[in-house]
């Protein structure tokens, strides 16, 4: 970490030195800007590690939220909640056809505990078989399906066996599905590995070897889907239906929201006492998630994603681009620099984007809101890097 890096007020904070914050200071945001406490207005290509799904403060999610905070502010699981079936409807008709039914949590890390749960007790199996280069959360489970987790997991031993695949070898994948195996975790587009698609016949092999040793294909769609990549879910893209599909960060628009979705019946293993949360699916974040499903309706946005996707290829391959990957908008800028350096430069000239743990791919998380003049701003500082 480097002094510039080091909020001034660090030493007299009272919070865990857990991130590598930036020199920056967000004081409010609106749309895909944010504005600091000394006035610069920079465009947010980062969506808040990809939550600000519909960009920041959009009219339509305050509104809901005032609302039924006025309303009902919260209330257990215990009750029945018109909002919380409301989402849910909602979400099920979002989702791929046959999965339908929903298990609401907190965040994508608490999806994938309760997806892994939820495979475990159909199969009764012990074995999960995860890819290189993905990233599932930081609990227990999810953090032990995480490629290269070992440097940060923190508990003594794995909660159960755990096989890492290379990303882009089908045969390889469809071999290894063997009977010990419970379910098979991917992420369509894995986010921190620089948004790379997996290929599609990596995830038709998947889906097949699932399919003849009777285990579940589980998508971790936390940070590709809620139409990010140009399709309502990225699996979609493979022709494949997974057995349960997680999603979180974007799902309220940066609201603490996540979700598990499932097939009727891999969600009738579960009876009553199997799963809980607290706060899942409480009266604001339902009220949010059926708000943003809505405002992706009704502005179009997932084929907005896609032709700005594409107008990214067209316009940013420049400067110390080499190459663009991902999809939609989950993009990742290959670069013939260190991603930092070109992350930094961008900084400097307002705008705000993320890297990867690919040290030459920036990541692009844009709000799904994203104009195309963003787009010329980006590829034009793209440039100015490329001649300074």
């Amino acid at each position: 970490m480097t002094p510039k890096d080091i909020p001034q007020d660090a030493a007299t904070s009272h919070e865990f030195d857990a991130y590598r914050r930036l020199d920056l200071e967000v004081i409010e945001a609106k749309g895909c800007h944010l504005v600091t406490g000394t006035g610069r207005r920079l465009l947010d290509l980062y969506g808040g590690h990809a939550a600000a799904l519909l960009g920041h403060s959009h009219p339509r999610l305050v509104a809901a939220l005032t609302a039924q905070a006025d309303r009902l502010f919260f209330q257990t699981n215990l009750v029945k909640l018109p909002v919380r079936e409301r989402a849910a409807r909602a979400l099920a008709d979002f989702a791929p056809a046959g999965l339908d039914r929903v298990f609401f949590v907190n965040s994508g890390a608490e999806a994938n505990e309760n997806a892994l749960r939820l495979a475990f007790r159909h199969t009764r199996r012990h074995t999960v078989i995860a890819l290189t280069g993905s990233f599932h959360g930081r609990t227990a489970a999810a953090a032990a399906c995480t490629d290269g987790s070992e440097a940060w997991y923190g508990f003594p031993a794995w909660p159960f066996s755990v096989r890492h695949l290379p990303w882009n070898n089908a045969a390889l994948l469809e071999d290894a599905v063997t009977d010990d195996v419970a379910a098979v975790i991917v992420e369509p587009i894995q986010g921190i590995a620089g948004a790379r698609a997996i290929p599609v016949e990596v995830l038709q092999a998947a889906r097949r070897a699932c399919d003849a040793r009777s285990a579940l294909l589980i998508a971790d769609e936390v940070q590709c889907g809620m139409g990010r990549s140009g399709r309502a879910f990225a699996i979609e893209e493979a022709q494949v239906t997974p057995d349960v599909l997680t999603v979180a960060k974007g799902l309220a628009g940066g609201f603490p929201a996540g979700a598990v979705i499932a097939r009727h019946e891999v969600a009738a293993t579960i009876r009553p006492g199997d799963l809980g949360s607290t706060f899942g699916g409480g009266p604001l974040a339902a009220a949010l998630i059926a708000e943003v499903i809505a405002v992706v309706r009704d502005e179009d946005l997932v084929a907005r994603a896609d032709r700005l996707g594409r107008l990214i290829r067209e316009r940013c391959l420049v400067g110390p681009v080499e190459s663009i990957q991902g999809r939609g908008l989950l993009v990742g800028l290959r670069l013939d620099r260190p991603a930092s350096d070109v992350a930094a430069q961008l900084r400097e000239r307002d705008i705000l984007v993320g890297t990867s743990s690919d040290p030459r791919v920036i990541r692009l998380m844009p709000p799904l809101v994203l104009q195309d003049e963003h787009v010329e701003q980006l590829a034009q500082a793209l440039q100015e890097i490329s001649s300074s």
